[in-house]
């Protein structure tokens, strides 16, 4: 005999404020074991391919573990340091780089305005290079404050410690055991709902595996892209705003625009006297999004399980405030998960009286 229909929404629903009060308070130590899952969920299709090749789970795992050893943490390790200079330099740039919006304004902006409105800019010109000088100010403070607790926290001796081991460790274990772990967790499911849960599943699991796989790869080509022209184009700081540009771009436009504006406006004071270069670094934030947009998203995550840009925001924003770092990590899945429930719990109301009524 089944559980009444409330008696079990109340189990359900205790079960997952439970889970999110543990989630909450244990939310300071989660990051490796998130990220160790995470690698292992997005390498399990490998893993499986090298099982279906002959190879068995253990060696298929261990294969993999060398193999992403090479190809991620050896290019960590030579990425990190350049990119760790180029941010402190930048933290130290923000004060010069007020310093010379100010000059701009008085050697350039102030002539041309005295000869067509000097009432007016009399006025406004104490109040502009104030500002310039209060947000400049409040900038380097910010930035440089974000960069400090960042390298006393996340870079701290233990935490290093836990990120280099712990990590790997989880996502070995997890990727050996994956398909176990899920058997398990499919033994557990209530009886009266087990095929409505697998088929939620394999719907989250497409959406997932559309929109978080291929999300990651059009990321790293564009970092890889923004950064290497902008390299080459000799933009200060171009190596740091091509890697940023392009790790926030699953948020469609705000990688290209976010990136762009910060380009520009250092390339405006670098190459004020060669306006052909600051066009060109705007060329290659308009050609990433047009390439991104017609090619790279549409072959490798498919207009069907795009997420919408506001909820991603939402989801980001939400998960960031409880959860911090960890909250961000895994904000963007649980927005594709939270987004097919969604979408059940609509059909499921449209099918329901509480919709159609009495007729």
């Amino acid at each position: 005999m089944s559980l009444p229909v409330r008696t079990q929404a109340v189990w359900w629903l205790t079960g997952f404020i439970v889970f999110l009060l543990a989630l909450y308070v244990l939310r300071g130590m989660l990051l490796p074991f998130v990220v160790g899952c995470a690698l292992a969920y997005l390498l399990d299709p490998l893993a499986d391919r090298l099982e279906n090749a002959g190879l068995s789970r253990a060696l298929a795992t261990a294969v993999i573990a060398v193999g992403a050893l090479l190809v991620i943490v050896v290019p960590f390790l030579l990425l990190v340091p350049a990119l760790a200079g180029q941010l402190a330099d930048f933290v130290g740039f923000i004060p010069q780089l007020g310093q010379n919006l100010t000059a701009f304004i008085n050697d350039t902006v102030d002539p041309v305005l005295n000869r067509i409105a000097p009432t007016w800019w009399e006025q406004l010109k104490p109040v502009i290079l104030s500002s310039v000088g209060t947000v400049a100010a409040a900038a380097s403070g910010q930035v440089g404050n974000a960069v400090n607790a960042i390298t006393s926290t996340a870079m701290g001796a233990f935490n290093a410690l836990l990120l280099v081991i712990v990590i790997p460790v989880v996502m070995i274990y997890m990727l050996a055991d994956w398909d176990r772990v899920v058997g398990k967790v499919d033994d557990l499911l209530p009886r009266d709902h087990a095929e409505t849960i697998r088929t939620l599943a394999r719907e989250i699991e497409q959406v997932l595996s559309g929109f978080v796989r291929g999300q990651l790869m059009v990321c790293a080509i564009l970092a890889a892209f923004y950064s290497v022209t902008l390299s080459l184009v000799g933009l200060n700081f171009g190596f740091m705003i091509g890697c940023i540009a392009g790790l926030i771009s699953f948020i469609p436009f705000v990688g290209a625009i976010g990136g762009g504006v910060l380009a520009i406006g250092i390339a405006v004071f670098q190459y004020f006297s060669e306006p052909v270069w600051i066009a060109v670094v705007a060329a290659v934030f308009l050609l990433g999004q047009i390439v991104e947009s017609n090619f790279i998203t549409p072959r490798l995550v498919g207009s069907s399980v795009r997420l919408h840009p506001v909820w991603l925001l939402f989801g980001l924003s939400a998960f960031g405030t409880l959860f911090g770092f960890v909250g961000l990590l895994i904000a963007v899945p649980t927005a594709a998960a939270m987004g097919v429930l969604l979408r059940f719990a609509v059909g499921k109301y449209l099918e329901s009286r509480l919709y159609k009524g009495s007729q």
